[in-house]
C-alpha cells in the first residue's frame, strides 16, 4: 500500500467518523483523559461490544498466606488496577482489601497475628516503589520507606517485628547519578527508628533474606544475567562476606536463595559446571557446592522451602511451560507431584504450617488462578476462576511449537496459535517479540491477543529468540554486545518459514513487541520493510546510544554489560550503527508507536525522536502517549484502549481492503 493511499484512507476514516459523531449516539470513542494521540484515527465504539468479553480476564497473582487462617492474599484487577485481595475458602469470591487510585504492586501480611499488611505501589508507572503499612480495618496507610528513594527487597524476620529492605536513589533526586544501594533495618510499626545496615556500591543487590535464628541475611549480588553472587550479612554488624565466587573463564549465575531449615546451608538456583540452571546446596561453613536433580536437562526457575512440609518445591522450564517438582529435604530425592496442564506457575509460597504450597497457574485456557498442593494428598485444589464470564475459555487454542532454522544453522523457536477451521484460506500473521532481552515467550494466556485468534483468524507466534533465556546459559548469551543484530536475523529467518507455510500468508505480517521487543520490531521494519506489511513498537529502545544515557542510573550499568558500553568510543559507534533510528528511512511501512510517559526503564524520548523522524519524513506513523502509564499499560482504561486501537491497525494492515 503506498503512503498516499494509506494518508487517504486515514481521512477518509476520519471524515465518515465525523459524519457518523453528528447523530444522535456518538460513533467513535473517547480516549482516557491521560492520553495523547497523534495519527491515530477515531476509534469506532462499535469496537466495544466486539471486544467487550475479552477484555474481562481477571488473572490473580499470590502474594502471601494469611498466618492464622486459611486465606491467601492475592493481587487482582479492581475496576481499572490491580488491588489487594483475600480468598477466604476455595471458590469464594475475591474480597477486596484496597481500593486505591495506582495499583498496589505487592503485599504481605505481618507475621504473626496478621494484624496490619506492608503494601508497595509507585505512581502513573514511574516505579519508584514505596513500602506503606496498611490498617484492613480502618484503611489508614503509614509511609515505612523514605519518600522519593526506590524501596525493594522487602522481608520479614522470623519473629515478624523486623523488616529488611533496599532503597536506590533515582534520577530526579540523584542530580550526581552517583549509585548506591542502601539496606534497612525496621519495625514497620516505629518506622522512624530504622538502621542502616549497609550501603553497598551499584544497583545490583537483591533477594535479601533471614536466616531461621533472624542474624544473617542472604542476598544477591546481580551483575548480569550470566554472572551473580550469594553474600551472607549479619545483622548485628552489618558485616559481610561473600559466599560464592566466580569460576575461571565461565561466569556462574546465582538467584532464588533461600536458608535451609537448620540455617547451616542455603538452597539457591546455580549454572556452575552445568549447560542449564540447577538446584543446589550450599554449605555456609565449607562453601561447597552440591547439586541436586542433576538429571534433569531443563533450566530450574525457582524454588520455595518448607522446614515444616520437609519439601523444596521447585519449577523445570520445558520449551515454555513448567513443570512443578518436588524434593524431599532429608532423601534430596524427587517425590510425588501433581498432574498440571501444560502452563505457566508462578508465586509458589508454603503455608506457614506446610501443609499447603500456593502457586498461581496460567495456561493457554486460564489467565493465571490461584491453586493449592497440599503434598501428603496429593491433591491440587483451585481457588479462584479468572476467566470472562462470557467466553467459554476451553475453546481457545493449545500453542505448539515451532522451530525454523536461522542464518548460521541454529534452531530457533517459538509458540504458534493457529486459528480455528472455519478460517479458509491461508492466515494473515501477528508476531509478537517477547522484552528482555533475557526473557521468554511462555505457553501461558495470550489474553486479548485471544480475540486475533479466535475471532480474526490472525496466526500468532511468538518467537524465542537468541538471547532468551529457559533455553541454557550459552544461547542466552548469543546475542550480547556486538552480536545484537543476530537477532534480528533470526526473525528474519522466521518470516522465511512464514512464506513457506501453506496455511499462511507471507504477504500479510505484522511484527510487534514491547520493551526489548520494540527494539526488535524497529529493527525488523529497517531491516524487512518488504516482507511486512506493519509493525507496532511498546516501550521500545530506538536507540541505543540516548537509551542508555537516559534510562534510570539504577538500571544503566545493569544494561551496559547486556548492550555494551556508550562510553567507549567504539562501542558507542557500533551501537549507533545498529540503532533504528538511525536507518529511519528505511522504515517504508505503517508504524505504530506505544509509550508510557512515566517509563523509568525506556524513557519516552525514545518513541518520541523516532516518531519525528518518520512524520518528517512522511512514512505512515501513528503514535500514543499515556501520560499516567509507564513501562506498559497497567490501567485498564488505557489498555483496553490501546487493544482498540491496535485492532484498527491490523485491520488496516492484515485486512487492506
Amino acid at each position: 500500500m503506498t503512503r498516499l493511499t494509506w494518508t487517504r484512507r486515514l481521512a477518509l476514516a476520519a471524515l465518515a467518523a465525523s459524519v457518523m459523531s453528528a447523530g444522535a449516539q456518538p460513533a467513535t470513542l473517547t480516549p482516557p483523559a491521560a492520553m495523547r494521540l497523534d495519527g491515530v484515527p477515531p476509534i469506532s465504539a462499535a469496537i466495544v461490544d466486539k471486544v467487550a468479553a475479552y477484555t474481562e480476564f481477571k488473572p490473580s497473582g499470590v502474594l502471601d498466606w494469611h498466618p492464622q487462617r486459611r486465606e491467601i492474599l492475592i493481587r487482582q484487577r479492581l475496576r481499572n488496577t490491580a488491588q489487594l485481595h483475600r480468598v477466604t475458602q476455595p471458590g469464594q469470591a475475591p474480597a477486596p482489601i484496597t481500593d486505591l487510585a495506582e495499583a498496589v504492586a505487592g503485599g504481605t501480611w505481618q507475621p504473626r497475628k496478621g494484624g496490619y499488611l506492608l503494601l508497595s505501589g509507585s505512581e502513573g508507572g514511574n516505579e519508584v516503589y514505596r513500602i506503606r503499612r496498611f490498617d484492613p480495618e480502618t484503611k489508614s496507610i503509614t509511609a515505612v520507606s523514605p519518600d522519593g528513594q526506590r524501596a525493594g527487597s522487602l522481608n520479614w524476620s522470623p519473629d515478624g517485628e523486623r523488616i529488611v529492605y533496599t532503597t536506590v536513589p533515582i534520577d530526579r533526586n540523584n542530580q550526581s547519578r552517583e549509585l548506591q544501594t542502601t539496606v534497612h533495618l525496621a519495625d514497620p510499626l516505629n518506622p522512624e527508628a530504622a538502621r542502616v545496615l549497609a550501603k553497598l556500591p551499584g544497583g545490583g543487590w537483591f533477594s535479601f533474606r533471614f536466616s531461621p535464628d533472624g542474624k544473617q541475611l542472604s542476598y544477591i549480588e546481580y551483575r548480569s544475567a550470566e554472572s551473580s553472587d550469594l553474600w551472607l550479612m549479619d545483622v548485628a554488624t552489618g558485616e559481610s562476606r561473600r559466599l560464592t565466587h566466580q569460576a575461571k573463564g565461565e561466569p556462574v549465575a546465582y538467584r532464588d536463595a533461600e536458608f535451609a531449615p537448620d540455617g547451616r546451608g542455603l538452597y539457591a538456583i546455580s549454572d556452575r559446571g552445568s549447560p542449564f540452571s540447577r538446584l543446589v546446596y550450599l554449605d555456609i561453613a565449607s562453601g561447597k557446592e552440591t547439586a541436586l536433580a542433576a538429571n534433569l536437562q531443563a533450566d530450574v526457575e525457582s524454588i520455595a522451602v518448607s522446614g515444616e512440609a520437609n519439601r523444596l518445591a521447585f519449577i523445570t522450564n520445558d520449551a515454555g511451560a513448567h513443570t512443578l517438582r518436588f524434593l524431599d529435604l532429608k532423601t534430596r530425592k524427587e517425590v510425588d507431584r501433581p498432574a498440571l496442564v501444560p502452563g505457566v506457575v508462578s508465586g509458589m509460597l508454603w503455608r506457614p504450617d506446610g501443609s499447603e504450597l500456593a502457586f498461581a497457574h496460567a495456561s493457554a485456557k486460564s489467565p493465571g488462578d490461584v491453586f493449592t498442593y497440599d503434598p501428603k494428598a496429593n491433591r491440587v485444589t483451585r481457588w479462584t476462576n479468572g476467566n470472562s464470564p462470557k467466553l467459554n475459555a476451553q475453546a481457545f487454542v493449545d500453542p505448539r511449537v515451532i522451530r525454523w532454522k536461522s542464518f548460521d544453522g541454529r534452531e530457533i523457536t517459538g509458540l504458534y496459535y493457529h486459528p480455528p477451521s472455519t478460517f479458509e484460506g491461508p492466515r494473515p500473521v501477528y508476531v509478537s517479540i517477547h522484552g528482555g532481552p533475557e526473557a521468554q515467550a511462555r505457553a501461558g494466556f495470550i489474553g486479548r491477543n485471544n480475540y486475533l485468534v479466535n475471532e480474526l483468524g490472525v496466526a500468532v507466534i511468538y518467537p524465542n529468540v537468541r538471547g532468551s533465556s529457559g533455553f541454557g546459559k550459552e544461547f542466552l548469551k548469543l546475542d550480547n554486545g556486538r552480536l545484537r543484530e543476530d537477532s534480528v536475523k533470526d526473525i528474519g529467518a522466521l518470516l522465511d518459514w512464514i512464506a513457506k507455510q501453506p496455511g499462511l500468508d507471507g504477504k500479510r505480517v505484522l511484527v510487534t513487541g514491547g520493551s526489548y521487543g520494540g527494539y526488535m520490531t524497529f529493527a525488523t521494519a529497517v531491516h524487512y520493510a518488504d516482507r511486512i506489511a506493519g509493525a507496532a513498537s511498546s516501550v521500545g529502545i530506538s536507540n541505543f546510544v540516548t537509551f542508555l544515557e537516559r534510562t534510570e542510573t539504577y538500571r544503566r550499568d545493569l544494561r551496559r554489560v547486556e548492550y555494551g558500553d556508550e562510553r567507549d568510543p567504539a562501542m558507542r559507534a557500533f551501537l549507533e550503527s545498529i540503532s533504528p533510528l538511525n536507518h529511519a528511512d528505511k522504515i517504508s511501512k505503517p508504524l505504530f508507536v506505544i509509550q508510557g510517559k512515566n517509563d523509568p526503564r525506556v524513557p519516552w524520548t525514545e518513541s518520541e525522536q523516532i516518531v519525528a523522524v518518520l512524520k518528517k519524513r512522511g512514512t505512515p506513523v501513528w503514535y500514543m502517549l499515556a501520560e499516567d502509564e509507564g513501562h506498559g499499560f497497567q490501567k485498564k482504561a488505557n489498555a483496553d484502549y490501546q487493544f482498540y486501537a491496535m485492532l484498527a491497525f491490523v485491520e488496516r494492515t492484515l485486512f487492506p481492503k
